[in-house]
This record gives C-alpha cells, structure tokens and sequence, in this order.
C-alpha cells in the first residue's frame, strides 16, 4: 500500500537506498515493502515535528541499515531464482549465439571459465548494489562503479578468450544431431526457469541479444555498421523493457 506522504529528499535517497540493500542482503519483497512504508511514516512524522533524519536512523545510515537487514529473514529461495536467471541467461546467450554460427564446440577451459566467471559476476553485483546503497556518493562515482560491475564480465571473456588461445585443453565438438539436442534442452531449461521464477526477463533480453545480430549478419551492410546497429537495437530494447518494468512494479 503507497502513502502519499511528503518527505524531504534526504529521507527519499534513504528509503531508497535501503530497499535496495535489503534486495540485495536476500530479503522478501513484501517484508521490505512493509519494512519501507513503516519507516516512511515515522520520517514523515519526525520531519513534521522539525526533527531531523538522524533522529530515527542515527548518524551512520550503514550501521541501521545493517541492523534493519539483521532482523529480517532471508528469502533464499528468491535468490536461487536470481541467480539461477543469470546463470543460465549466461549459458544460453553463449549456447544460442554459436548455434546460429554452427556446431558446437568448446574447450574444457572455456567450460570452467564460464562458471567461473559467473559467480564473480554474481558477488560483484551483490557487493556492488550493498556498496552503493550505504554510502553517499556522487551519481558519476556510482555511474562508474555500476558501469565497472557491466563490464566485468566482459573483461573477463576477454580473458578466457585469449587464455584458450594460449592454453590447450582437450575440445568437446557436438555434430549436427548432439548440436540440435543441446539447442532444445537449453531452450526448454530457458522456458521452465522463465515459467518458475515467473518472468519473461531471461527469454526477452537472450532474444534481443542474439537476433538482431543475426538477422543484420543476412544483411549486405558493412561489418562495423552491423555491430553498431545490433548493440543500439539489443542494448536499446533491453532499456525499454526494464523500463516498463520498473514503470509497472511502481504503479502496484
């Protein structure tokens, strides 16, 4: 339930900055929500009386933030659906780009890299999003880190790329029947997870990842055009769709 309450803008940061702590300490939605609109009131109630913020959360917002966090219950279960969305949003962004290219074909190194790399993109954004949201910075310095956490994993391919180019390890190659088998049950893994953590999230950003790519590479524009316009496409659907996203969670 939303209050119309009228809050100075150093209270607004707060709230905030404390619902996307408790997201990101593991917290269900619905505690967090109660949690917020509890604290908006007695914000609400202070600033009307001429007292100041601190008076309800203390001087370090970090430590009350901490102590708020410690009291609640961690939903687990939500975020095994988080992360079992980029785990296998990674998967099956890699799996159904080299389907479109050909047969499969991966080294043991590149197997390895890929989950590895996923669990340090997964403690980046959950360290990163904590980091931001209890202590006061400047929106640049928070505009870097954030875009530093989206290009990790990109350095980090990067990496392994030129890594599995150095270092030989045996290949696994998939012909043209194990290739379809493993495109299906990724694309089956990618619905069932879609269906479960009930959200079209993983399926719309893999599809507006992979397809304009492939559909530009059918066109007879040059190479550099095709990369420029597949990541205005990609990256520019993706913002659209997390808009609307964030426009319907905030008119519940």
């Amino acid at each position: 339930m939303k209050h119309n309450l009228q809050l100075s803008k150093k209270s607004q940061n707060f709230i905030e900055n404390l619902r996307v702590y408790l997201f990101s300490s593991g917290k269900q939605s619905d505690e967090i929500e109660q949690i917020v609109n509890e604290l908006e009131i007695h914000l609400s109630e202070a600033e009307k009386s001429g007292k100041s913020i601190e008076k309800i959360i203390g001087e370090s917002p970090k430590e009350y933030m901490k102590m708020i966090s410690d009291e609640m219950t961690t939903d687990y279960q939500t975020w095994f659906k988080y992360i079992c969305l980029i785990i296998f949003g990674s998967f099956s962004f890699k799996i159904f780009s080299d389907l479109l290219a050909g047969n499969l074909s991966y080294s043991l190194l590149e197997l390895g890299g890929y989950i590895i790399i996923t669990a340090i993109f997964i403690a980046a954004v959950s360290k990163g999003i904590k980091y931001i949201s209890t202590i006061n910075q400047s929106n640049v310095k928070q505009s870097v880190l954030i875009v530093g956490i989206a290009l990790l994993p990109l350095v980090l391919f990067l990496g392994l790329t030129f890594l599995d180019r150095v270092i030989w390890t045996p290949t696994v190659h998939f012909d043209n029947i194990g290739t379809l088998i493993i495109g299906g049950i990724t694309l089956l893994i990618v619905i069932g997870i879609s269906i479960w953590a009930k959200t079209w999230i993983l399926i719309i950003v893999t599809t507006l990842l992979i397809l304009p790519d492939y559909f530009l590479n059918l066109t007879p524009l040059k190479h550099e055009t095709q990369l420029i316009l597949s990541m205005i496409i990609s990256f520019g659907g993706i913002a659209i769709y997390l808009w609307i996203l964030s426009k319907l969670e905030r008119s519940k």
